[in-house]
C-alpha cells in the first residue's frame, strides 16, 4: 500500500511531495546512492551521455597508446645498447690533431698496441681492452656471384668477442697462430652471409657457409665462424611469425613464397646495432695488419688501430678511470691528443631526453584531449541542472542542505569521468594496434600499468574539476525559486 503524498506548503503555492523518494537520496546524501543515481541519469540519457565521455575516452586511450608506443623504443634503445658493450663501454678513437697542435702533427704516432699495453698496465679498473683495425675504406665482399659492401670489416683481438657480445653459433673463433700467422681467416654475421650466400627464406634452409671462400678488396678469406643472428623482440617475433607460417604452407604442401628482400626490421629500417653486429667482417688484427696495411707505400713502421674499446669494472667510477686513462694516453703520445672518447652515457642521456620529450608532447596532446572532454562534462552538468530545478528544490525542502546538492551533482561528474576512464582503458588496446598498424615500429609498444593507472587518474581529476562549478551552481539554487520553476 503506498502512502499518500504529503503537501509542503509555502506561501502563494502548494507543492505535493511523495513522502518517500526512492532514486533520490534526501537529507545526509548517502555516496553510494550518489553513485547509482549518476548511473541511472547516464542510462537515462545514453546517447548524450556518450558523447559526453568520446573526449574522456579518447583522452584516456591516447595517453596510454602514447606511453606504450614511447615505452617500446625505449625498451628498444635499451636493448640494443646492452648488446654492443652497455653503459660500462668506452670508445676510443684516433682523431687529427687538435688546431692548437698542428704543429705537432709530423710527431703524432696514432694509436698502437702499445697504448694497450701501458692501458692494461697502469689502469686496474680496466676489465676488457679491445683493439681494432679497420679499413679506411668500405671494402667490396664477394662470394658466390654476389658482391657486398660493409664498413664493419676490422682485425682485432678476441677480447672483441667479449666486448662486443658476439657469439660464435657455427665454426670457431681464431686462434693464436692464425694471428701469428696472419692467416686469410674470418668470422662473418649473419647479414653478410645473407648478402652473399641467400636468406633462409630465398634457399630454403639456413645457409652455414663455413669452408666457403668470400674476397675482401680481392683478396680470398675462408669462413671459420659464423656468429648468432641479433634481433631485437620485434624482429624475432616477426621472424618467427614468418618461420610458422612457412611450415604450415609446407605441411598443407603449399610452396612457400621466396622473399623479395630482407625482412621488416633486418636492414637498416631495424635497429641499428643489431644490423651492424649482424653485418660484421672480422678477422686477425695481424692479418688485417699484413694483408691491407704494411705493404702500402705510406704505411707507418707499426701497426696503427682505428679505435681502442674498454668496459670499465665499475660505472660509477668511470669519470676517475677516463682520467687516469687520458693521462696514460698523453705520456704515451707526448702530449699529442690525436685520440677521442665516446662513452654510452652520452647515449643513455639522449634515450632519456627523448623519453622525456615524447612523453611531455604526447602527453600534452592527450592532455587537451582530456580538458575538450572535461568541458563535455560541465556542459552536460549544466544542462543536467537545468532540467532538474524543481528536483532539487524539492529535495532542499524535504531536508537536503547545499553540501547534499554539491555532493550529489559531484558524484555525478565523477561517475561520467569514471565510466569513460574505464572505457578509454579497454579501448587503448585497440588505439595501440591501430598506431602498429599503420606506423610499425621496431619495437612492440608496452602497455605498463603505470601509464593506465595515470591515465585514469586524469580522467577521475578531470572530472572532479568539470563537476566543481555545475554543483556549486545547484547547491546555491534558492530552494523557493526552485519550487516556483516550470
Amino acid at each position: 500500500m503506498s502512502a499518500e503524498p504529503q503537501i509542503l506548503s509555502i506561501p502563494g503555492m502548494s507543492v505535493p511531495v511523495p513522502t518517500s523518494l526512492p532514486d533520490l537520496p534526501v537529507g545526509q546524501t548517502s555516496l553510494g546512492n550518489a553513485v547509482v543515481v549518476g548511473l541511472k541519469e547516464i542510462w537515462a540519457h545514453k546517447f548524450r551521455s556518450a558523447l559526453t565521455m568520446l573526449g574522456i575516452v579518447l583522452g584516456v586511450s591516447s595517453l596510454v597508446a602514447m606511453s606504450a608506443m614511447v615505452q617500446g623504443m625505449e625498451n628498444g634503445q635499451r636493448e640494443a645498447m646492452l648488446a654492443i658493450g652497455g653503459l660500462e663501454k668506452v670508445r676510443m678513437e684516433a682523431q687529427r690533431v687538435p688546431v692548437e697542435q698542428r704543429h705537432l702533427r709530423d710527431m703524432a704516432r696514432g694509436m698502437t698496441l702499445a697504448d694497450v699495453e701501458a692501458l692494461k698496465a697502469g689502469v686496474p679498473d680496466i676489465e676488457i681492452i679491445a683493439p681494432e683495425m679497420r679499413l679506411e675504406v668500405d671494402p667490396t665482399l664477394q662470394a658466390n656471384g654476389r658482391f657486398h659492401r660493409t664498413f664493419m670489416t676490422g682485425g682485432i683481438l678476441p677480447e672483441k668477442m667479449r666486448i662486443m657480445e658476439h657469439e660464435v653459433e657455427h665454426g670457431r673463433m681464431f686462434n693464436d697462430i692464425d694471428s701469428a700467422e696472419a692467416r686469410p681467416v674470418c668470422l662473418i654475421g649473419t647479414g653478410i652471409r645473407d648478402e652473399l650466400f641467400g636468406r633462409p627464406e630465398e634457399t630454403g634452409s639456413e645457409v652455414i657457409p663455413l669452408g666457403r671462400t668470400m674476397t675482401i678488396n680481392g683478396q680470398p678469406f675462408t669462413i671459420i665462424g659464423m656468429f648468432k643472428r641479433y634481433e631485437g623482440e620485434q624482429d624475432r617475433k616477426q621472424r618467427l611469425e614468418r618461420e610458422a607460417e612457412r611450415q604450415r604452407l609446407l605441411a598443407e604442401g603449399k610452396v612457400p613464397p621466396k622473399a623479395g628482400g630482407p625482412p621488416r626490421g633486418q636492414g637498416r629500417g631495424g635497429s641499428f646495432a643489431f644490423w651492424i653486429k649482424n653485418n660484421t667482417v672480422y678477422m686477425p688484427l695481424n692479418t688485417m695488419w699484413h694483408r691491407f696495411q704494411a705493404g702500402l707505400s705510406n704505411a707507418p713502421p707499426e701497426p696503427r688501430l682505428s679505435n681502442i674499446e674498454l668496459k670499465v669494472r665499475d660505472f660509477s667510477r668511470i669519470e676517475q678511470t677516463l682520467a687516469r686513462i687520458r693521462n696514460i694516453m698523453m705520456v704515451n703520445h707526448r702530449g699529442i691528443e690525436d685520440f677521442s672518447f665516446r662513452t654510452f652515457e652520452d647515449w643513455s642521456a639522449d634515450i632519456d631526453r627523448f623519453v622525456k620529450n615524447a612523453r611531455m608532447s604526447g602527453g600534452l596532446i592527450a592532455g587537451i584531449s582530456l580538458f575538450v572532454g572535461g568541458i563535455g562534462i560541465m556542459n552536460i552538468m549544466l544542462a543536467s541542472i537545468s532540467e532538474r530545478i524543481r528536483e532539487i528544490g524539492i529535495r532542499k525542502a524535504v531536508g537536503a542542505g547545499g553540501l547534499d546538492i554539491f555532493v550529489q551533482i559531484l558524484v555525478e561528474s565523477m561517475v561520467i569521468a569514471v565510466v569513460g576512464g574505464l572505457l578509454g582503458l579497454a579501448f587503448s588496446r585497440l588505439v595501440v594496434l591501430g598506431i602498429t598498424w599503420v606506423a610499425p615500429t621496431g619495437n612492440d609498444p608496452v602497455i605498463t600499468g603505470g601509464a593506465m593507472a595515470l591515465s585514469f587518474g586524469f580522467a577521475v581529476v578531470v572530472g572532479l574539476l568539470a563537476g566543481i562549478f555545475p554543483a556549486v551552481k545547484a547547491a546555491r539554487m534558492d530552494v523557493i525559486q526552485s519550487l516556483r520553476y516550470d
